[in-house]
């Protein structure tokens, strides 16, 4: 399923648990890698007063030494003779680098290690993993400190109750992936969906409005729906979650009782004023979990940084 795969290095990392896991994976099934780095200099943009000829030396020779980091870095890793391809972009936003060598190299999983950010760190600046989840095409799949054993296990999330095409062909791909990497790893694959609790308000401003019967029939009809959108799946489940609250909370939980070793949910990329007003639940689920996350796109989603 993932056959040209793009490995994002972090030079600031000793260990690259992006390219352990792209190595995992090209382990599991063919894949040619593609190791990437985006490097920028500030104080590129203070030799003006050198030649064009003499700014070009520069760079290269920056790009240079970068490739060959690289290569000392897949030599530590041990690599078996997996196709393995170097690739250093000169460009200030990394992300628009990776979304559009991603695109143009018709890349079908971006893979990059993360870490917890700093509250204060991303509230001021967006961290280039948020712009990934909103802004790539592809799947990314973002690495955390732990294996892949096997005959662990792999959550899927899904929005099951939603009667949008969108969400329903997003639930597809979900499934699909999550079905494809749960048999590499001889995987238990679990099914999670999430239903909102009745608003307070409700109960103060409609003195007769029976809460309890309404929770009834919303767990009812998520729970049909739950097991409606199992049933059409080509893959088996050890296990259906259904949740009252929110995703970016119970996702989290589901995981960690199961302690799952990827969980694969789907987001719409919303971004500006929709992105800060409804927010991203990608986003927020990634802060809270232990363990990997595979996020994909809907049908025919557009990147802002290519379009």
């Amino acid at each position: 399923m993932f056959k040209n795969i793009l490995v994002v290095l972090d030079p600031n990392q000793e260990q690259q648990k992006a390219l352990a896991r792209a190595l995992h994976i090209a382990r599991l099934q063919p894949a040619r890698l593609t190791l990437f780095l985006s490097i920028y200099d500030f104080a590129y943009e203070m030799t003006t007063m050198l030649s064009g000829e003499e700014r070009e030396q520069m760079r290269q020779g920056l790009v240079s030494e970068r490739e060959q980091w690289m290569r000392g870095i897949l030599e530590q890793y041990a690599a078996e003779q997996h196709q393995v391809d170097f690739l250093v972009q000169w460009h200030h936003r990394p992300f628009e680098a990776i979304i559009r060598t991603a695109v143009e190299g018709d890349y079908d999983l971006i893979i990059k290690g993360t870490r917890k950010h700093d509250t204060l760190q991303s509230v001021i600046f967006t961290p280039t993993d948020w712009h990934l989840l909103r802004k790539a095409p592809q799947p990314v799949l973002l690495v955390k400190d732990h294996d892949w054993p096997q005959h662990s296990s792999v959550l899927a999330a899904v929005n099951a109750g939603s009667d949008s095409e969108v969400h329903q062909q997003l639930n597809n791909k979900i499934l699909k992936a999550a079905g494809y990497i749960s048999k590499k790893l001889n995987s238990h694959l679990h099914l999670v969906n999430c239903y909102p609790g009745a608003p307070a308000s409700i109960a103060v401003e409609i003195p007769e409005f029976d809460t309890h019967q309404y929770q009834l029939n919303v767990r009812e009809h998520h729970e049909n729906a739950l097991a409606e959108v199992a049933r059409h799946a080509e893959v088996e489940f050890s296990g259906l979650h259904l949740r009252e609250g929110i995703p970016d909370d119970e996702i989290p939980r589901v995981a960690d009782e199961l302690d799952a070793e990827l969980v694969v949910l789907g987001t719409i990329g919303r971004t500006g004023i929709t992105a800060a007003l409804l927010g991203n639940t990608a986003e927020h689920v990634i802060e809270q979990l232990n363990c990997d996350l595979l996020a994909v796109k809907p049908e025919g989603f557009k990147s802002p940084v290519v379009n």
